[in-house]
């Protein structure tokens, strides 16, 4: 284990917003709740700086904490970031002050309590991403489901009621398996820290009914088709700081623990049961693009095409090669700065017009220019237009399909162009549509382009100039492929990056992740330098 400093940052993140939770009991007004949970996203912003120092060179994981929880039980308090979980932390805690901005006026009800919401979450979302015990993540995955669930509940719209619960009986049915894996992972490898169990091989049979309970936990909370029908209703209903929250975020927690449990922990599993994850991916793909090509409330549209974006996330990680894993974590990190911006940006229209529907945004070009330049920057990066941060992980995606699988890569091509039809219809209707509906409107203020102006800007950054995150999470995925293909990693002394080595073995210089090659391992991996 490397990386580790005398100061406890991960800590320092996750305690941050919780006591500004305790600051918030005593307030009365709601302009100082405001400004004090702002203050708060500020400074955990501040305090989040040191992880810009995150060396990926380094083997195992970084900024590691651990303490003893339940000793007699095998609990710690284990933290750590490596490539895998560092920019999703990063993009949690820049989340927290673009929700205040966006919500400044949007919610006018139970205002501290929102703002408290919004602060747990942002608390347990650093937690799920850096936990390094397998009950330390479920409860940080457990912790999420009641501030959202309450976001959607309290301050969502009309049908708010059944779409929280249907997103809470959604998501605990998938927790529960997950529960009974990590049961199972601790009576067989007699240990909850997720280092020392990814150093061992657990039996295939193990490995098969241990993936299906992760998986089917992961895929309600990506969410993968047939399991999404939580998604649109959820997204719809709940406020814009929750939408972008879930979008950004919660999402990611599935395709995150996709790469980290099942990848990690069951990889004989993973390679077994990857021709149905990747009929699955492709599925979502498909079918999240022709369900919002044919939607005309916009927020709705934008949730369907989650489903579709979030299919190319789950293709990638079961290519099992580096195109198709850095593409996944790329668009992990792209779809959460896209996404989250263009629900930010309905939130903001639907201020002005107290609807969601299309036909009563047309025309917004001429008077609202600044909205609609925005609007079209994030449209462009939603269909991955050249330039944009979304194209570079699709295009990783795609690469690495046509390396591994001809077949998903050409059926997932339809995907790619229904995202251009529905994005760009929207995109037509609302800047020339006629009769305008935005005569009386009022362009962007300077709040809201506070909130929406760093996500253009990582659009635009991570479009142009991608090498920087690429070089970060490579080294990751390359060990954490090494793991799947049954190799150690040994650490070139000059370069310092890892370097995968031709034979099965090779005797390491740093951490290893060693799990015996499966038989079947040769039909679908390949590991791509």
């Amino acid at each position: 284990m490397t990386g580790s400093s005398g100061f406890p940052l991960l800590t320092c993140l996750m305690l941050l917003p919780l006591a500004a939770v305790g600051a918030l009991l005593p307030v009365k007004s709601d302009l100082t709740v405001r400004r004090v949970t702002l203050a708060a996203g500020l400074a955990e912003l501040l305090l989040s700086i040191p992880l810009y120092a995150f060396d990926p060179s380094l083997p195992g994981f970084q900024f590691v904490e651990r303490h003893e929880w339940v000793p007699q039980w095998g609990m710690s308090f284990y933290l750590g970031l490596d490539g895998l979980s560092l920019f999703m932390v990063m993009l949690s805690v820049l989340l927290l002050p673009l929700c205040v901005l966006c919500s400044w006026t949007y919610i006018s009800k139970r205002i501290k309590e929102f703002h408290i919401c919004l602060l747990v979450m942002t608390a347990a979302c650093v937690g799920v991403f850096s936990a390094l015990d397998l009950v330390l993540f479920y409860v940080f995955w457990e912790a999420m489901l009641v501030p959202m669930f309450l976001l959607i509940a309290v301050w969502g719209g009309p049908d708010r009621r059944y779409a929280s619960l249907k997103f809470f009986l959604y998501t605990l049915a998938g927790s529960t398996l997950l529960l009974v894996a990590i049961i199972a992972f601790r009576a067989s490898g007699g240990s909850f820290a997720i280092p020392e169990l990814l150093g061992l091989r657990f039996s295939e049979s193990f490995q098969r009914w241990a993936f299906l309970a992760m998986a089917l936990a992961f895929a309600i909370k990506v969410p993968m088709f047939p399991f999404h029908t939580w998604l649109p209703a959820a997204h719809v209903q709940a406020p814009s700081a929750g939408s972008v929250i879930l979008a950004a975020v919660l999402l990611k927690m599935g395709t995150y623990g996709f790469m980290r449990f099942c990848l990690g922990l069951t990889p004989e599993a993973s390679v077994y049961f990857a021709p149905l994850m990747i009929a699955l991916s492709v599925a979502s793909i498909l079918y999240g693009g022709y369900t919002a090509l044919g939607q005309t409330d916009l927020k709705r549209m934008v949730a369907y095409s989650s489903v579709g974006h979030m299919g190319f996330v789950t293709l990638g990680i079961f290519l099992f090669n580096t195109k198709g894993l850095a593409g996944a974590l790329m668009q992990m990190l792209n779809h959460g700065i896209t996404t989250g911006g263009l629900f930010m940006m309905l939130g903001a229209v639907y201020e002005r017009s107290h609807s969601r529907e299309m036909a009563d945004h047309l025309g917004m070009g001429k008077y609202l220019p600044g909205f609609m330049g925005l609007w079209g920057l994030f449209a462009l990066s939603s269909l991955a237009f050249p330039g944009t941060n979304s194209f570079v992980g699709e295009l990783l995606v795609l690469t690495g399909a046509f390396s591994a699988n001809l077949w998903a890569a050409f059926l997932s091509i339809p995907g790619a162009m229904l995202a251009a039809a529905y994005m760009l219809r929207a995109t037509r209707s609302m800047a020339w549509g006629a009769p305008s509906t935005a005569r009386n409107w009022a362009d962007l203020n300077r709040r809201e382009w506070s909130a929406l102006a760093p996500l253009a800007a990582l659009v635009l950054y991570l479009g142009f100039a991608p090498g920087l995150a690429i070089r970060t999470i490579e080294p990751a995925l390359e060990r954490l492929l090494a793991g799947v293909h049954g190799q150690q990693v040994r650490v070139d002394a000059q370069t310092r990056r890892p370097v995968l080595p031709a034979s099965a073995m090779v005797p390491a210089e740093g951490a290893t992740l060693g799990h015996a090659p499966p038989r079947a391992l040769a039909q679908y991996v390949e590991v791509t330098r």
